[in-house]
């Protein structure tokens, strides 16, 4: 967690902004330096303000903020590297919600393994009209995921995040399996 940092010095000092007649005042000189103690960290922060909102730089509880902002599918318990992955790519994600491939981006960078999914859907074009539907006749989708060492909830995990990014209208089954050592 980010707090006040002992010896922090202050990149717009407030002594060099006192009127002449005080400059040769102690106590001004010391009250002055005080309240720049108190408000060097909030010079820190908005000198390098664009860094807190790039995922790569920010401090960690800020990057968790910013997931919560950006919509981020995360759910708290990610490692560091993935939680800033997951946030960086929000914007695209949620560009792509919805769709196959943005249902396995959200599950890879969720865990870091590549989901296999299967769906009843198909897309086909034709020049005469009334031609067969492609796919199946009821929508269906299933997402199944090899992890190395799979716990419980893992698969409570899986079920929240496919059910934020599939598409509203499809239902759904998951299944979170023990990863085949070869």
């Amino acid at each position: 967690m980010r707090g006040s940092v002992d010896g922090l010095g202050s990149s717009a000092p407030l002594t060099d902004m006192l009127p002449a007649v005080f400059a040769e005042d102690d106590l001004a000189q010391r009250f002055v330096a005080g309240l720049d103690e108190v408000l060097a960290p909030l010079h820190n922060v908005l000198d390098c303000l664009d860094a807190y909102f790039s995922p790569a730089l920010a401090p960690a509880d800020f990057v968790r903020w910013l997931a919560e902002w950006v919509g981020a599918e995360v759910d708290g318990t990610e490692e560091e590297a993935l939680l800033r992955a997951a946030v960086a790519a929000a914007a695209r994600l949620h560009r792509i919600r919805g769709t196959r491939r943005g249902l396995a981006e959200a599950v890879r960078l969720a865990f870091g393994v590549e989901p296999e999914i299967s769906e009843s859907g198909g897309v086909a074009w034709d020049a005469r009209p009334l031609g067969p539907v492609p796919g199946e006749r009821r929508p269906r989708l299933h997402v199944t995921l090899a992890l190395p060492q799979p716990t419980p909830l893992d698969q409570h995990r899986l079920e929240a995040l496919v059910s934020a990014a599939r598409p509203a209208h499809m239902p759904y089954t998951v299944q979170v399996t023990a990863l085949e050592r070869t």
